[in-house]
């Protein structure tokens, strides 16, 4: 197994295809990468501009290139001596359009006959399979229709939606309620997909169901495409989406490594504070939610928490903990958008009382401590959950039967049991959708730390913290990926390291943020400093993209509005409280002040965090475009189309340009660093903290990874403001090193001041 030194994440789309990848090619690896990382690329949905919802998996996506893109694609990165990841979906595919999935169209046409039938997670105990698709309009706008593939057949249409009619059930002169009544399906109000849905789905997506991974043979069947780029040697790495929704990850994992030997295995793995992954899955390591959380802190000033908690509190009225955001963002997921699964759960459990079970599954999974438990090794979690809802029950909160707890600990401890492993599948995607789709769009403190994977409970982390955390990387996994930026990730890395500036800008940063508050005009007060914080933190971005982000905010919070139920009223005065930003003079004029002020520290807090990542224990990824300032915020946002053309022509740069608007200097840092880690890996092989003495040396951060230095500059701000320089700062160095990303050679104990002349950040050799 050949580990890449560095990967670069291109999302393949029908407008950016594989052909445009193979390309690219030429540009990262004079960029200093070592493996194209590849967004899913097998055939999905017609328009997906993701590629999650699979529609075929035994064939590569026309729409993206199809077989002749990859080709091109697998030949250029070999020729370039690039590795190829891949992102793959085991856990569902895409049934948005029937018609479009040869599996899931079988399945409604011949329900459980169909030989595709135990590729699906289907409640055949409640059959017909539930379609929820219908408006207001209901059948009284689905027809019967002539099949365009069958001269023989029939499909009932609904506007654009096609659907299969079973052979048989069809006579001339029938109605459409009696050719639907024979179907194994039923067309229902598209309202019912929460609560009345029979197949397991991707969190509470209902376009997107659930596949059976644990059944070998629909294993072998859904990965047939993929196990034949791995016999043909052309991709060296797979990247697996969302592991925890299947039964077992760890007996997938472990077919995964006996199928691809020699492949570097990756989990898109969420790990809660404290947790670590399971030692007994056979893979590598995670995509780098945890040390995407890690770099995040380090740069966040913990002198701000004060100021910003009591803003919580005193101005913005929000008196909860996030504890306590998580719980109700919990139960709302429980029993609000994941009701059909919950109802599931207690079918299960017909020999105790529903109205019991019900509410003790739902506390059970409102106190889980991390997102899922892996029985029998799990149960300590089970135990810890629920001791803590009985705990909550007995300080007030919702009753907790303790005959019906007693009886389920012990159905859901046993690994044999569907029960348990179903509310294992069932407590990861309440963990999704209450916290980070829904808590963390609530509880907004600080924004910066509402991250995917992330610790918004700690304002910050202090040095010895981590250089702790690193050092316990490079023990356990020195293989797992790192990140900084995700196709997932809730707002861009560059948009994060100038919201790290506020905690340093507290008093100025928290009046202009109770007086946009106060103007908005937004009911949700926390909601309003939610958007407040990203308009400091995006910067002047268009408005389009701001309202686009303040539409999704808000739905996702769920406070005033939802997705399902629009409020016309409140989704209104949101918008127009982003154009009062926008417009406004005295809040414009307010803006631009912090905006000016917020600007060169993010600069240095973002070339900071960028070298840390690239050069901390594990393997960075860079996602696409993020070698210059990154602006997105979430997506789709973070999918816009990348100015590689611009980006190709800073190649040619010899001299190392100036921290500035144009993001030249991040490519200068990004480039270096990953053509070190490409060209000298043995530099990189353990790691050791470097500490400053002086008045200023917690504002500097250092370590040696076996011979590359990295150093770096924190609190920017308050550097200046509370200290006025450096002043006795020094690295202890010992003998000559030379800046890789300067050329300037520096001996013996070094003051940051003269390392940091030309950048805020310095990567050393010796000389």
């Amino acid at each position: 197994m050949r580990i890449p030194t560095s990967t670069y994440r291109l999302q393949i789309r029908p407008t950016w295809t594989l052909q445009d990848a193979a390309d690219l090619t030429d540009y990262l690896v004079e960029l200093g990468i070592d493996a194209v990382y590849l967004s899913p690329v097998l055939t999905a949905t017609t328009g997906s501009d993701h590629g999650y919802d699979t529609v075929d998996p035994t064939t590569i996506d026309p729409a993206r290139g199809g077989e002749e893109g990859w080709q091109a694609l697998v030949s250029a990165a070999r020729a370039k001596g690039l590795q190829i990841v891949l992102d793959i979906v085991p856990n569902h595919l895409g049934i948005a359009v029937p018609a479009e999935s040869p599996a899931w169209w079988s399945v409604l046409a011949q329900g459980p006959d169909s030989a595709y039938a135990g590729w699906f997670d289907i409640d055949w105990n409640r059959a017909p399979i539930l379609v929820p698709i219908l408006g207001d309009d209901g059948l009284d706008a689905v027809t019967v229709e002539p099949s365009p593939t069958d001269p023989a057949g029939h499909e009932l249409h609904y506007h654009e939606h096609r659907f299969p009619v079973a052979d048989g059930t069809y006579a001339d002169g029938d109605s459409v309620a009696e050719v639907h009544a024979r179907q194994h399906y039923r067309l229902a109000p598209w309202q019912t997909g929460d609560t009345e849905l029979n197949y397991r789905r991707f969190f509470a997506v209902t376009t997107l169901a659930g596949v059976r991974q644990e059944d070998p043979s629909v294993r072998e069947a859904t990965h047939a495409r993929i196990l034949q780029m791995v016999a043909d040697g052309d991709v060296d790495a797979l990247r697996v989406d969302h592991p925890d929704g299947l039964v077992d990850p760890q007996e997938y994992f472990a077919w995964l490594a006996e199928v691809a030997p020699d492949h570097w295995l990756l989990a898109e793995k969420i790990l809660e504070h404290g947790e670590d992954l399971p030692e007994t899955w056979p893979i590598a390591g995670t995509t780098g939610y945890d040390a995407m959380t890690e770099v995040n802190q380090v740069f966040v000033d913990p002198a701000g928490e004060e100021t910003f908690t009591a803003f919580q509190r005193d101005v913005v009225g929000d008196r909860l903990d996030l504890a306590e955001h998580i719980r109700i963002g919990k139960r709302r997921a429980a029993t609000e958008l994941l009701a059909a699964e919950l109802e599931r759960l207690v079918a299960l459990a017909p020999e105790l009382p529903a109205e019991e079970v019900r509410p003790t599954l739902v506390e059970l999974t409102a106190h889980f401590g991390v997102y899922r438990s892996y029985v029998p090794q799990g149960v300590e979690e089970l135990q810890a959950a629920a001791d803590a809802a009985v705990a909550a029950a007995q300080a007030g909160g919702p009753e907790i039967p303790a005959e019906t707890l007693a009886a389920l600990l012990i159905r859901l401890a046993d690994p044999a049991d569907e029960l348990a492993r179903r509310f294992q599948q069932y407590s990861g995607a309440v963990m999704a959708k209450g916290v980070e789709d829904t808590a963390y769009y609530r509880a907004n403190r600080f924004i910066a730390l509402n991250e995917v994977g992330g610790n918004p409970a700690a304002f910050g982390m202090y040095l010895a913290d981590f250089h702790e955390a690193m050092a316990r990387r490079q023990e356990r996994q020195p293989q797992s990926m790192t990140a900084l930026s995700t196709h997932d990730t809730k707002r861009g890395e560059d948009v994060r390291a100038r919201l790290a500036v506020l905690a340093e800008l507290r008093d100025l940063a928290t009046p202009w943020l109770a007086s946009f508050i106060d103007r908005s005009g937004i009911a949700d007060r926390s909601l309003a400093n939610l958007i407040g914080q990203t308009l400091l933190g995006a910067g002047p971005i268009a408005r389009e993209r701001l309202q686009a982000y303040a539409e999704k905010a808000m739905r996702e919070a769920a406070t005033g509005t939802t997705w399902n139920n629009p409020d016309t009223d409140f989704e209104d005065a949101v918008h127009a409280a982003v154009d009062l930003a926008v417009d406004d003079e005295d809040l414009r004029d307010g803006l631009e002040r912090l905006w000016t002020q917020i600007e060169q520290p993010g600069w240095s807090n973002s070339l900071g965090a960028k070298l840390v990542q690239l050069t901390m224990p594990g393997i960075p990824d860079v996602y696409q475009g993020t070698e210059l300032w990154d602006d997105s915020l979430v997506d789709p946002d973070n999918r816009r189309d990348i100015d590689f053309a611009a980006r190709r022509r800073l190649l040619e740069a010899t001299e190392a340009p100036w921290v500035d608007a144009s993001g030249a200097a991040k490519f200068w840092v990004v480039r270096h660093a990953l053509r070190l880690r490409r060209e000298r890996p043995e530099l990189f092989e353990s790691y050791a903290p470097l500490l400053a003495t002086g008045t200023a040396g917690h504002h500097l951060l250092a370590f040696d990874r076996g011979g590359a230095v990295t150093a770096v500059t924190r609190f920017p701000y308050t550097l200046s403001t509370d200290h006025a320089g450096w002043g006795d700062t020094e690295l202890p160095l010992s003998g000559s090193w030379r800046d890789v990303l300067t050329d300037v050679v520096h001996t013996g104990p070094t003051r940051p001041a003269e390392l940091f002349q030309h950048f805020p950040v310095a990567l050393l050799v010796r000389a």
